[in-house]
């Protein structure tokens, strides 16, 4: 799988994720899939930015209540709601998620992945104290589990980021 997408929109998924520092940020990529299944490109259109919205509800739901904000995430059903209301509108669709690990590398933790959806890119972004050092993207495979994605990094995307 690959992941298409501008240096603008990566340096608004990092500077989004060191003003949550040392939470996790979280949000939506927006765009296109390009080509046939096993070989296709998601491209990257505008990024969707949204809070995190994990709190010991939704820890309580997903049984993990020793985590915090710091190391999850979670997005509020009405933002991922708005969020397909939008790409409708616009004629786009979700094509993955991003969220930041503070302190951490970018690589999914074990709850990233039994929480992941197919067909969906993860691009996570490692912040050391409080700077993102490293992007990288992943998607699922047929066994449910992570594959680094290539990254193509564009200049000819729009660029639009909500808040």
């Amino acid at each position: 799988m690959t992941l298409s997408l501008s240096g603008d929109h990566i340096q608004v998924m990092n500077a989004h994720a060191e003003r949550t520092y040392p939470e996790e940020c979280c949000g939506l990529m927006l765009g296109t899939v390009e080509g046939d299944t096993d070989s296709s490109i998601r491209v990257v259109i505008e990024l969707y930015p949204v809070e995190n919205s994990w709190n010991q509800q939704v820890a309580a739901d997903l049984h993990d209540q020793s985590s915090s904000k710091d190391r999850r995430y979670a997005i509020a059903p009405e933002d991922m709601l708005k969020a397909m209301r939008y790409t409708r509108s616009h004629r786009l669709d979700i094509i993955g998620i991003y969220h930041s690990h503070p302190d951490h590398p970018a690589v999914p933790s074990e709850c990233d992945r039994r929480l992941a959806w197919q067909h969906y890119s993860y691009s996570i972004i490692s912040v050391q104290q409080g700077k993102a050092t490293e992007f990288y993207s992943w998607s699922l495979d047929v066994n449910h589990q992570f594959q680094p994605e290539v990254i193509l990094q564009d200049t000819c995307h729009r660029y639009i980021a909500f808040s």
